[in-house]
């Protein structure tokens, strides 16, 4: 059997992306805040009425991946566990005063990350690669191997 032509492959092409996309996140965003960590302080951002669990069905990372998330960011004093007024039995995650600014600072330099992300591709291309790349991964959400 002949070898694979990887750049038609796009398993393998979604992992280049992701490592450029890394290289570029620790480049001109963070080193000491990943890509899942922002998601995590970002839907946080986004409500006050999220607990682990939900903040990982949002973002959609599984359960132990949210929860060491989680943990590291309530070490670094950016979240705070809260207990839920209306279910003593649930805790709902708050950003602290520290958690809110390095989600401003994080989120205005990932949207400049994007724009270099993006570049080599014109408006409308971009729009065309996201509106592509959210029908796979909505349909991959679903279970729906179309």
């Amino acid at each position: 059997m002949a070898a694979l032509d990887l750049t038609t492959q796009p398993g393998h092409l979604a992992r280049r992306l992701q490592q450029a996309h890394t290289l570029l996140w620790n480049t001109l965003v963070s080193e000491e805040t990943t890509s899942p960590q922002f998601a995590v302080l970002n839907a946080v951002a986004a409500s006050d009425d999220l607990d682990q669990r939900a903040v990982g069905e949002l973002i959609r990372l599984d359960r132990s991946t949210t929860a060491e998330i989680v943990t590291r960011l309530c070490d670094r004093g950016l979240l705070r566990r809260v207990r839920d007024p209306r279910d003593g039995r649930r805790n709902l995650l708050r950003l602290t005063d520290e958690g809110k600014a390095l989600h401003r600072q994080t989120a205005r330099r990932a949207a400049r990350m994007n724009k270099v992300f993006l570049a080599p591709l014109d408006p409308a291309e971009q729009r065309v690669l996201l509106e592509l790349m959210l029908r796979l991964v909505s349909a991959a959400d679903r279970g729906d191997p179309r």
